[in-house]
């Protein structure tokens, strides 16, 4: 399910004006496989927050100002263990740079020559996984001139659903097995990976791919620090020195 539905669109996407741009961003991203996969991290968002001691309004706030899943979860572990706010400051930073390469490559596909900076500021805070995965399978079907709102409209659609889930899986605290709330947080990296492998069709995603799925276990039970920064760059460096070689080899 998650392959076929993860695949490349067909250029049909067919917007007039910014309203209609801003409704098709909200309906692509409604029914793109992330919906249902987001709806279940951010219920297992909702219910960790609850279980170590936050406020709903907390968890929500967090949801909309913090946002990408990953960072949420560290900065509510991080306090709800005791952890300073510097400190879950520091953490959330690092795990939020790998994002900044994903909202670079949007770039090009969304602004024109002559657009202004602050456009561009809510596209940058809504990039996560699934909006860069979504935006770089649909964005470009869409008139360039529309392309912000639109992608601004997949970005408020998915976070409407977050934002729900959070509260509804907040309000299920109690009745949710500690299992399955770590089953609903894993569905967030498995979509990822299905997504990346399914359109990774060059020898430099290929090989980044599996470097980072053979790096990352491997450095993570040999407790290197920042095991997932040193697969990144590692992995990536290897990947992107694979396809220099085979390119001039060719």
């Amino acid at each position: 399910m998650l392959l076929a539905m993860s695949s490349p669109p067909s250029p049909t996407i067919v917007v007039t004006s910014a309203t209609t741009a801003f409704r098709a961003g909200v309906r692509t991203s409604l029914t793109s496989v992330f919906m249902p996969v987001t709806a279940g991290t951010y219920i297992g968002i909702g219910a960790l927050a609850h279980d170590l001691g936050f406020s709903v309004w907390w968890v929500l706030l967090s949801t909309v100002l913090v946002w990408a899943g990953p960072a949420q979860v560290i900065v509510i572990s991080a306090l709800g263990t005791g952890a300073t706010m510097i400190e879950a400051a520091i953490a959330v930073t690092l795990s939020a740079v790998r994002l900044l390469p994903m909202m670079v490559t949007l770039m090009p596909i969304l602004r024109e020559r002559d657009t202004p900076t602050w456009r561009l500021l809510l596209p940058a805070h809504f990039t996560a996984v699934n909006l860069w995965i979504l935006g770089l399978q649909h964005d470009p079907y869409v008139p360039r001139e529309h392309r912000i709102t639109f992608h601004n409209g997949m970005g408020v659609g998915i976070m409407t659903v977050a934002s729900v889930a959070t509260v509804v899986g907040f309000h299920l605290a109690a009745n949710l097995p500690l299992l399955f709330t770590a089953a609903l947080l894993f569905l967030t990296p498995l979509s990822f990976l299905t997504s990346i492998a399914r359109n990774a069709r060059i020898l430099a995603d290929q090989a980044a791919l599996m470097l980072g799925l053979v790096l990352g276990p491997v450095l993570a039970a040999q407790h290197v620090g920042l095991d997932l920064l040193w697969t990144g760059v590692g992995g990536g460096t290897l990947a992107y020195g694979i396809h220099r070689v085979r390119e001039a080899w060719r």
